[in-house]
């Protein structure tokens, strides 16, 4: 059995929960904070970070190495084209959008949701940095009706989980939703996905973490 370690808030946990639900992989989920430095956590994600998951075979971290090898484990249904360009194309999307796009917008989450504060320097270089890279996303992205084309794949367990916390942070921050601002209609991409018994139910069990604890 695997054993899915992390939070339902996590845009990679639930990016690689994603991933198991849509191939109906049979998995256990474990509650494990972020930087969490107790030995049990470090012997099987290093740093200290989420997701990682527990297999019969060992341990892995980092969203996309364990997104690639339930691809490889559990090929069928495939959530990567069998040619092996195309399914380059959707990796190469997949990273695109976690790199270029979410951890760049990721410097603003202090301020967009957690009510810090960041710079005006801080500001401006993420504008920039997006300003740019979004255009480029646009020349990978297809919307056809999904990210990569006309299959659910993984870039769309990246899209899903980050492309709304890009625009809503830019929005709260930066006071324009730079996605829209660049044509990226990710509000009507994520209303496609809501049919989906995977999309539902990990956005249901985010929704459920994310409401206050009775007393």
């Amino acid at each position: 059995m695997i054993t899915l370690c992390g939070f339902p808030i996590s845009n990679y946990y639930n990016k690689v929960k994603l991933a198991l639900l849509e191939k109906g992989v049979p998995f256990e989920e474990e509650r494990v904070m972020t930087g969490s430095q107790e030995e049990a956590v470090l012997s099987a994600s290093p740093l200290g970070k989420i997701p990682y998951i527990r297999t019969p075979q060992g341990a892995l971290c980092e969203s996309q190495v364990i997104v690639d090898w339930i691809e490889a484990a559990y090929p069928q249904p495939a959530l990567v084209p069998a040619e092996p360009f195309a399914a380059a194309k959707v990796r190469e999307l997949a990273t695109f959008i976690d790199l270029h796009l979410e951890l760049v917008a990721r410097e603003l989450y202090a301020q967009a949701f957690f009510g810090g504060t960041v710079s005006e320097g801080t500001q401006a270089r993420v504008r920039k940095q997006l300003d740019r890279h979004i255009p480029a996303f646009k020349r990978l992205a297809k919307f056809s009706p999904y990210v990569a084309g006309d299959s659910f794949t993984i870039a769309d367990c990246s899209a899903w989980v980050s492309l709304p916390l890009v625009g809503m942070a830019t929005k709260s921050v930066l006071g324009e939703d730079l996605l829209l601002a660049h044509g990226v209609d990710w509000k009507g991409y994520v209303k496609l996905l809501g049919d989906r018994p995977s999309i539902q139910r990990v956005a249901a069990d985010r929704k459920a973490y994310a409401l206050p604890k009775a007393s």
